[in-house]
């Protein structure tokens, strides 16, 4: 019977989607076990990291002997906090390893094989998902986090309207949630939180203990005191990143368990690159912006934006509709299709920054 690898190959990388954004700075893997062209077991990297796809794959009380491994990552082979992963794939007697990237991480990379000898074979296969660790290979080779970015527009480009407190409609909300729970932090201003009272969290049945941590920028500690925020910063971790010395406002929001960071200033490129190297070694590797046009406009003004998801609706707000700044960078997006999602009267794109602003 014919084996369709590509069949197997895509159920392990629907798993490791179930926590992309939730494993820290290691990737978040999937790996499925078959035998006799069926899936005898499967794992995922663990929240937080460890154990990775392939220990909880294996470590099953199952006969693995001649079994074939579809995973999404080349399998680790060098001593960490834990054994490499192709330990246990020899010990378990996995006939041959199918994968679909090389790790970039140079403990790792191309040296499977080297730890297998006849019986367990690794070999790499074509991938339709060739953005899917986008983030980690970006994290890898430039030591800085990925930068994506979330707006909500009309048709006419205004972000803000003055009669709702919504842009969009509630599916594009919801959608909106699904987006938060593949970042491991949320970037946000003071100004934006203090406008909506924003939770910036993902309130969707089954993602609801999903809490992306907050980084808030307040260069002048304009943070109101009483938000709604406040409520679950005992069960979320919150920093708060300002340029003041203002020793009260330090002391209260130090009292609502919110850990603050020091920056001398935020204006030019150079600072914008210090923060968000700040921010990586806080151990953030898939950075989700959502704030309003006049941070997100000095984002795309440096160049820090990798992609940006585009909510658009099909309604002018004409009069109603406001924006604190320039909307042109926005305006010269190319909006090629969208993504295939029902959102109603709503589009979403998703948009390749730096190589779809027009010249």
């Amino acid at each position: 019977m014919k084996i369709n690898h590509n069949y197997f190959s895509e159920l392990a990388f629907n798993l490791a989607e179930n926590n992309l954004g939730k494993t820290k700075k290691n990737p978040s893997v999937g790996c499925v076990i078959v035998k006799n062209n069926s899936v005898i077991s499967s794992g995922i990297t663990s929240i937080n990291g460890r154990p990775h796809a392939e220990y909880n794959a294996l470590n099953q009380n199952l006969n693995f002997n001649g079994s074939n491994m579809y995973v999404t990552l080349e399998p680790c082979t060098h001593y960490g906090l834990t054994p490499p992963c192709t330990d246990i794939i020899k010990k378990k007697k996995i006939k041959k390893v199918y994968y679909s990237f090389n790790d970039p991480d140079p403990r790792i990379n191309n040296k499977t094989n080297n730890h297998f000898k006849r019986i367990n074979k690794s070999k790499k296969i074509k991938s339709k998902f060739a953005s899917f660790y986008e983030s980690y290979f970006y994290n890898k080779k430039n030591k800085f986090p990925l930068i994506d970015g979330k707006l909500a527009v009309s048709k006419d480009y205004f972000t803000i309207n003055m009669k709702s407190k919504w842009i969009t409609n509630i599916r594009s909300r919801q959608v909106k949630h699904l987006i938060r729970s593949k970042y491991d932090c949320i970037i946000s201003t003071s100004e934006t939180i203090n406008s909506d009272d924003a939770l910036l969290n993902c309130r969707i049945h089954g993602l609801d203990n999903n809490k992306p941590d907050l980084i808030i920028i307040d260069r002048h500690l304009k943070l109101k005191k009483k938000l709604k925020l406040f409520s679950f910063s005992k069960k979320r971790k919150i920093f708060l990143f300002t340029c003041s010395k203002n020793k009260k406002r330090w002391a209260f929001f130090k009292k609502k368990n919110i850990k603050i960071l020091s920056l001398k200033k935020l204006e030019t490129r150079d600072d914008f690159d210090r923060l968000f190297k700040k921010i990586f070694q806080l151990g953030k590797g898939r950075v989700l912006i959502e704030t309003g046009l006049v941070f997100l406009n000095k984002l795309f003004e440096f160049n820090f934006l990798n992609n940006l998801y585009l909510f658009k609706t099909k309604d002018n707000l004409g009069r109603k509709g406001f924006n604190k700044a320039s909307s042109i960078f926005i305006k010269k997006l190319k909006l090629k299709k969208n993504i295939n999602v029902n959102l109603e009267k709503d589009k979403l794109f998703k948009i390749r920054i730096k190589k779809c602003l027009t010249e």
